[in-house]
């Protein structure tokens, strides 16, 4: 009995020993464990370079909210004769109801450039799942010789990551190192070392850019033809223009590759190569069977964020890809023309006003597009009616905070008010958004000006224009 008391006193006393000397070890950085002496790293976050202050929490819109017809008239006036806007254009003011206020031909269809793309962005986030996302995955076909074949199949991510998949930017949510890495781990456990890599980029069929629009795409700096897949869009970066540390910057224009999805396959086999997957020859274009079950995958961001991404950063090539999606998703032709087509179906369907519009693309790029500041007008007022859940809205450039309009205001009290897609062309400057009116309430416009007498004239008459939107 005595010798039993020893036992559990000596077991005892050495388990107390073994933890305080674990936990001595633990805060000297020993051994592994929570406890240190060493200090607390403290991350530091740059200051903004403007701080803006608003005036409190706003409530619900007010759609009621009248405007005063003549301050609108007299700001077009103002407008249209200002010196070097020429005579070619185009504007109207509506209020939150749609009802129009004050208007400058407003049913003469002219050149559009990127406001185009609002009319897509409306067609496509009333038709597509905006909460689904893009998935490239990769499929294994097992050969009776032992042989092995992995598919690479893109689904429309056109913002693939060449690393691991980044969960705070739009462009690289999915990265192909990630998707190599669970596509390593995928094969080795079926003892699988080596493979031939097929790419599978049918999805968008033949046809893969508006007929055209390579007229406006000089150097391929502003359009790439759509693929199932691309890393970072295609933009080629170099030593003249390196990449940003930002990856959804996308202010700067580099070449665009003109084969991405092959350049996307090339990437993969890298990545496979650094996880111990051999990869025999080069990847090939191919197919992907029908009765297999993918054996790894990454996901992009939401519809709804690329969307964003597309109207923040006036990208053509994601445009054209959303129309052909909703093409796609309503059963009409895989093609640019199906595209346009299914876009202008849709709008009328929701009720928009078409008359006079005739789309050459879904981003404005392509030379011949013709669309009314009237059209323009009534997606941006749909915008406004839909509320919150306004998809079609969510990446409107915002002045003086992010976009293509990040500068174009004239007074800081429009800051963060304005709400547009703008549109710029050698020969078009244009513009149209949603207001919130600095007295309350909200209004909808558009401009488009066309061959200017003095380009730089009417894009600052255009800031001034909008800036004094707010004020009425």
């Amino acid at each position: 009995m005595r010798r039993r008391r020893w036992t559990v006193l000596l077991s005892s006393a050495l388990t107390v020993a073994l933890c305080v000397g674990y936990a001595v070890a633990d805060v000297f950085d020993v051994a592994p464990g929570l406890l240190t002496l060493q200090p607390v790293s403290v991350r530091d976050y740059a200051d903004p370079s403007v701080v803006r202050v608003g005036d409190g929490v706003v409530g619900d819109l007010d759609t009621t909210r009248t405007v005063d017809q003549q301050a609108a008239a007299d700001l077009i006036e103002t407008l249209v004769s200002t010196d070097g806007i020429g005579e070619d254009l185009s504007v109207i003011i509506a209020d939150a109801q749609g009802n129009v206020v004050a208007q400058y031909e407003a049913d003469t269809p002219r050149e559009p450039a990127s406001t185009m793309k609002t009319l897509t962005a409306l067609a496509a986030s009333t038709t597509l799942d905006m909460a689904s996302t893009f998935d490239t995955e990769t499929y294994l076909i097992q050969h009776d010789d032992g042989t092995a074949t992995l598919v690479l199949t893109g689904n429309g991510d056109m913002l693939l990551g060449e690393g691991e998949s980044d969960s705070e930017h739009v462009n690289g949510r999915a990265g192909l190192g990630t998707l190599a890495a669970s596509t390593a781990s995928a094969l080795a456990q079926r003892g699988i070392t080596a493979v031939t890599l097929v790419y599978d980029d049918t999805l968008f069929g033949d046809l893969r850019s508006p007929e055209g629009i390579e007229e406006n795409n000089g150097d391929h700096l502003y359009y790439t033809p759509v693929s199932s897949m691309a890393v970072d869009g295609g933009r080629q970066w170099s030593s003249a223009l390196s990449k940003p540390s930002d990856p959804d910057d996308s202010s700067s224009y580099p070449p665009l590759s003109q084969t991405t999805a092959a350049d996307a396959a090339d990437v993969f086999a890298a990545r496979l190569g650094e996880y111990g997957i051999t990869v025999n020859g080069s990847p090939s274009a191919g197919t992907t069977p029908d009765d297999l079950s993918p054996i790894a995958s990454v996901s992009s961001a939401t519809l709804g964020e690329v969307l964003a991404f597309m109207l923040r950063n006036s990208d053509n090539t994601l445009a054209e890809e959303f129309g052909r999606l909703t093409a796609l998703a309503r059963g009409s032709h895989n093609s640019p023309a199906g595209a346009t087509a299914t876009v202008a179906e849709v709008l009328r369907e929701l009720g928009i006003d078409t008359t006079g519009l005739a789309m050459a693309d879904c981003s404005g790029l392509t030379p011949g597009s013709q669309v009314t500041v009237r059209t323009l007008a009534a997606v941006q007022t749909r915008n406004l009616t839909v509320g919150n859940g306004a998809s079609a809205a969510e990446g409107l450039s915002i002045a003086g905070l992010v976009g293509t309009a990040r500068a174009r205001y004239t007074d800081e009290a429009a800051a963060g008010l304005l709400r547009v897609k703008t549109g710029s062309l050698g020969t078009v400057t244009s513009m149209a958004g949603n207001v919130s009116r600095t007295g309350g309430g909200a209004l909808s416009f558009a401009v488009v000006v066309n061959d200017p007498t003095d380009y730089a004239a009417a894009r600052s008459a255009i800031d001034v224009f909008v800036t004094a939107l707010a004020g009425l």
